[in-house]
C-alpha cells in the first residue's frame, strides 16, 4: 500500500466525518429533524453520536503518519509543533463561540460579554485530546500509552459513580463533570442547549475522549505496518469487533452516554470506527473503487476550515433576521 493510498482512505473517512457533522449541526428544526440526526437525549445510541468521536479518532489516524516526520526533528521543534497546534485550534474554537462578538438588542448594538462566553467545546476538546496524545505519543512507549488509556476510562468511571450527586450520579445536573465544571468556571462559561449549565464537552469528560484519538492512533500505526494484507483488514475488523462486545457489557453497568462520554460510549465508537476504516481500505485500495471518493477528499483534506467555515454561516443566519 503506496503512502497515498494509505491518506486517500484516512481523506475518505475524515472527509465523510465533516459531511456528516455539517449536516447534524444544521439539522432545521429540531421538531421536524430526521430522528437519526439527533442526538441520544440522554443514555443511548443514534448515528449522530458517532460523529464526533469519528472526528477524533481521524485526528489519531493522521497523528500515527505525522510521527515519521518528528524522527528528523528537534524536541524543541516538535514540543513547539505540538503545542502551538492546541494552542491555535483551542482559540479558534473559543472564538468561534464568542463570534460574531456583538448582539442586536432593541437599545442597539453591544459587545457580547466575555463574562458569557462559552469555554470549552467541540474544537477545544479536539485541541486538549489532540495535545495530550500527542505528548504521550512522543514520549511513552506504545504499552504505556495503552495502560493510560485503559486507566483513563476506569478512573474515569470510578470517578463518576463515587463523587457524583444522589440520588443517581450520572443524573444531567448532578453528575460529577457537571458539578467540576460549574466549580472551576462557572454557570455562565458553559454550554445551555439542554435548559440547564451544562457542557457536554466539559473538563472531566475530556479524559475519556483522549482515548478516541488513542484509538485512532493504533488504528493507524497498524495499518502502516501491516500494509495492504488480507491479514491486517482483518485484524482491524476483529479488533472493532472485540470493541463493541466489551463495550455492550460495560453498557450494563456504566450506560453509553455521549453527552457523558461514557467509557463504554469510547469503546463502542473506536470500535464502529475501526469497522468503518476498514470497509473504507477495503473499498479503496483492494477493490480499487475510488471515483467516489472525490468529493469526500476535498473535505476530508480541509477539516478545520470546512468545519469552522460551516459554523460562522450557520452562526450568521441565526445573527441576521429579516422583517
Amino acid at each position: 500500500m503506496t503512502a497515498s493510498q494509505r491518506f486517500l482512505a484516512l481523506d475518505v473517512f475524515r472527509g465523510m466525518t465533516v459531511c456528516f457533522m455539517i449536516i447534524v449541526n444544521t439539522p432545521g428544526s429540531g421538531e421536524t429533524t430526521f430522528s437519526p440526526l439527533l442526538h441520544a437525549k440522554w443514555h443511548g445510541f443514534t448515528p449522530t453520536d458517532l460523529v464526533f468521536p469519528s472526528f477524533l479518532f481521524a485526528v489519531g489516524n493522521a497523528m500515527s503518519f505525522a510521527t515519521k516526520k518528528w524522527e528528523t526533528m528537534a524536541q524543541s521543534q516538535v514540543l513547539m509543533k505540538i503545542f502551538k497546534r492546541t494552542f491555535i485550534i483551542f482559540l479558534l474554537g473559543y472564538l468561534m463561540y464568542w463570534f460574531p462578538f456583538v448582539d442586536i438588542t432593541a437599545d442597539g448594538v453591544h459587545l457580547r460579554p466575555f463574562a458569557k462566553t462559552r469555554v470549552f467545546g467541540v474544537l477545544q476538546r479536539i485541541a486538549l485530546c489532540y495535545g495530550f496524545t500527542a505528548l504521550m505519543v512522543y514520549y511513552l512507549k506504545p504499552r504505556m500509552i495503552l495502560s493510560i488509556s485503559a486507566a483513563l476510562l476506569i478512573l474515569y468511571w470510578a470517578v463518576m459513580i463515587w463523587f457524583g450527586g444522589t440520588p443517581d450520579p450520572l443524573a444531567l445536573e448532578s453528575n460529577a463533570g457537571t458539578i467540576l465544571d460549574r466549580f472551576l468556571l462557572g454557570n455562565d462559561h458553559l454550554y445551555h442547549g439542554e435548559g440547564v449549565a451544562f457542557d457536554p464537552e466539559g473538563l472531566l469528560s475530556t479524559f475519556p475522549a483522549i482515548v478516541n484519538v488513542v484509538g485512532g492512533y493504533f488504528a493507524g500505526r497498524f495499518i502502516l505496518l501491516k500494509g495492504k494484507t488480507y491479514e491486517g483488514l482483518s485484524k482491524l475488523l476483529l479488533a472493532g469487533a472485540a470493541l463493541l462486545a466489551v463495550a455492550y457489557l460495560w453498557n450494563l453497568e456504566f450506560p453509553v452516554n455521549k453527552k457523558l462520554w461514557t467509557s463504554s460510549f469510547v469503546l463502542l465508537t473506536v470500535g464502529l470506527d475501526c469497522l468503518i476504516l476498514g470497509g473504507i481500505i477495503y473499498v479503496v485500495d483492494f477493490l480499487q473503487k475510488t471515483r467516489w471518493t472525490v468529493f469526500f477528499q476535498v473535505f476530508g483534506k480541509n477539516p478545520l476550515f470546512i468545519y469552522l467555515l460551516s459554523e460562522v454561516i450557520a452562526i450568521l443566519l441565526y445573527f441576521f433576521h429579516v422583517e
